[in-house]
């Protein structure tokens, strides 16, 4: 399997993101439901939903998340109203640090992802990057521990390097 694409975003005032890149595996998945959410929770993200993603902006101030394409395709602007749009399809991957911003932009009607977050954590919390919960949201996203292994390739991937 190939190296993740990586992204880091700009805190800007209201999302924070995360100093964490945000990492994008191209076709590291079948595209199947049940064979992402087995691999997920093989690696210790154990799978929460399945669905899409929300047409706003926000983020997890508690959790660090992993989005699996099971079938269809999504743009997703990452980072904020000032970050970037990112087309992912059936078997991407997608890990997203607490605190990077997310909004769905536009998708196919098949959409379906398969979500996860770590088994070593509280879970998610769902912020939408109002700026007055700034300074509250940045000291819950320091404190999110790191990911026992990487969701698509365990304990030999690449997301513990990346993120050290």
């Amino acid at each position: 399997m190939a190296e993740p694409l990586a992204f880091t975003f700009k805190d800007d005032g209201a999302i924070p993101n995360s100093r964490l890149p945000l990492l994008v595996y191209r076709d590291a998945v079948p595209a199947d439901a049940a064979a992402i959410e087995s691999l997920f929770a093989a690696n210790r993200w154990p799978p929460a939903w399945r669905n899409g993603v929300y047409p706003f902006h926000h983020f997890h101030s508690t959790a660090h998340e992993v989005l699996g394409v099971a079938r269809g395709e999504v743009s997703v602007l990452f980072g904020g109203p000032g970050g970037a749009v990112l087309t992912v399809k059936a078997g991407d991957v997608v890990v997203v640090p607490a605190g990077v911003g997310h909004c769905n932009r536009g998708q196919s009607d098949d959409l379906l992802i398969v979500g996860a977050y770590p088994d070593n954590g509280p879970g998610p919390d769902l912020r939408r990057g109002v700026a007055e919960e700034h300074d509250e949201v940045v000291r819950a996203i320091g404190a999110v521990g790191m990911p026992a292994a990487d969701p698509v390739a365990g304990l030999d991937g690449d997301l513990p390097t990346l993120w050290a």
